[in-house]
């Protein structure tokens, strides 16, 4: 989307302003800016507290235009453009974007041409004019997307057996395009891309053109809800794109390798039943589309891109799990749709409120569909939970991440541990309550950002009782508290917690 029409342009404004400035400021004021422009670009962070440099201060983000154009060989770089519209909240001499691994060509701020520099894994950009606080501005990127990590990398682009597809959780989406990499910055996306005839591409969102022209064909996306950029997907590859209409004539679209069609497909039919199962627990289902991406290649994790969730193939075709718990992973990644995508975290502390979520309808949908007991997974969960606080930290205070292993905030803390804490809300304030805070948390928070304190006060509200001590000690505690209705269960000797209550085996 263009500026927001106004008058005088973008640059004739900050060229008024400055002129109006320099003739108001002292000439030791004027030596200071000087002196201020000409210091050495730095990194920045919002101060996220296990991501400290992550996202960058100073603007919001409205809308992403992405272009990248694949050659077919997904072991060179992706020639790619990425338009970024915001608008400004602070005054700004720079503009810090988060982007590594990239080759950048050309810098465009407000369609003038802007210097650009490194520092750290940001980009950072100095339009020819300051902008002020409040000024709407768009800055165009050139620059390469290279799939080819080093080994210490994970994330970013994961090479399939046929293509490319997405896994930017949590903190690599900006391997992949220049962006504002914190979940706190939520902003619409416009994805094209540019493939060999005989290739498939398929991104968020809904389509809106596909065009060919010599020998290669340009699909272009937008999404119609605002989207982190964690959870960016595109898949490129030799695929077959298979529709059906979920409830409320949703539609629903998966996509698949054209030669795994027939084996994947039967799977694939169980998804407008399971979105109808969510959306009589929460509501309704908050996004224009849904669908499974299942990729050609072993990732050891699944992941809840949004309204594209990315499936290892093999999950489904391998005969060693059984198809109870095949299930169960694919309402994970379809709970996350409400629970850290419609409602994202407003820091990475607040990473269980998505995973521990997505555990809990997991779990229920286990109960509920195939006898799975809760009780018995949440006794489990106690067993371990001490050991899990010990590992990795309270639910709502995860321990950072340490050096090159970026993903290591997904321990079983935030996920069973997390689904652990719901179960002990349950226990505390009724079904009825806890079932009604669930409800009103996602219609609350859609399409926004929240936080742990947003949570408890919502279950205060809800549930008519005054809760923070329950949540300081189940949030914050080195040691997990006493269950309610359960005086017998017991922190276990030995860490025996099946396999489907880790959550970490294939849910992300």
């Amino acid at each position: 989307m263009l500026h927001t029409p106004h008058t005088p342009t973008p640059r004739s404004r900050a060229w008024s302003r400055r002129r109006f400035r320099a003739a108001a400021l002292l000439a030791s004021a004027v030596s200071v800016c000087l002196v201020a422009a000409s210091a050495p670009p730095t990194p920045l962070g919002v101060g996220d507290r296990l991501f400290p440099h992550l996202g960058n201060p100073g603007y919001d983000v409205t809308a992403y235009d992405l272009s990248f154009t694949y050659s077919g060989d997904n072991s060179e770089p992706l020639k790619a453009v990425t338009t970024i519209d915001a608008r400004t909240t602070a005054d700004l001499d720079r503009v810090n974007l988060d982007f590594a691994h990239g080759k950048v060509d050309s810098v465009l701020v407000d369609g003038e041409p802007a210097g650009f520099a490194t520092a750290g894994e940001d980009l950072v950009v100095t339009p020819e004019d300051a902008l002020d606080e409040g000024d709407r501005t768009r800055i165009t990127v050139r620059h390469s997307s290279d799939p080819v990590y080093p080994e210490d990398r994970q994330g970013g682009w994961v090479r399939t057996a046929d293509g490319l597809a997405m896994a930017n959780q949590a903190d690599v989406a900006h391997l992949v395009f220049p962006c504002n990499d914190h979940p706190s910055d939520k902003a619409r996306f416009t994805i094209s891309v540019t493939a060999p005839d005989g290739l498939t591409a398929v991104a968020n969102g809904l389509p809106t053109e596909v065009a060919q022209a010599g020998g290669a064909t340009t699909w272009t996306y937008r999404t119609q809800h605002p989207m982190a950029t964690e959870l960016a997907q595109v898949s490129i590859g030799r695929s077959t794109v298979l529709h059906r209409t979920g409830p409320h004539g949703l539609p629903v679209r998966d996509v698949v390798p054209t030669k795994h069609r027939a084996a994947l497909e039967p799977w694939l039919e169980k998804t407008p039943d399971q979105i109808a199962w969510m959306e009589n627990k929460v509501g309704r289902y908050p996004f224009e589309t849904y669908g499974l991406l299942m990729a050609d290649a072993t990732t050891g994790f699944e992941l809840e891109t949004q309204t594209l969730s990315l499936f290892e193939r093999e999950l489904f075709t391998e005969p060693g799990y059984p198809a109870w718990y095949v299930e169960s992973i694919m309402v994970h990644e379809l709970a996350h749709q409400w629970f850290g995508n419609s409602v994202s975290p407003g820091t990475w502390s607040d990473l269980w409120l998505n995973e521990g979520h997505a555990t809990w309808y997991e779990a229920l949908y286990a109960e509920e569909t195939a006898d799975k007991p809760m009780a018995a997974r949440m006794k489990a969960a106690y067993g371990a939970s001490d050991r899990w606080r010990t590992a990795g930290g309270p639910p709502a205070a995860p321990k950072p991440p340490k050096n090159g292993s970026k993903t290591g905030i997904f321990r079983s803390n935030v996920y069973d541990g997390a689904a652990l804490v719901l179960y002990a809300l349950r226990q505390e304030i009724g079904r009825p309550a806890f079932e009604g805070l669930e409800r009103a948390w996602v219609t609350r928070h859609q399409d926004a950002t929240a936080t742990t304190a947003d949570f408890v006060r919502l279950a205060s509200e809800i549930s008519g009782r005054d809760l923070d001590d329950f949540f300081r000690a189940w949030l914050y505690g080195e040691k997990t508290p006493p269950m309610p209705g359960h005086p017998d269960w017991k922190p276990a000797a030995t860490d025996q917690v099946p396999a489907a209550a880790t959550g970490e085996a294939h849910g992300e």
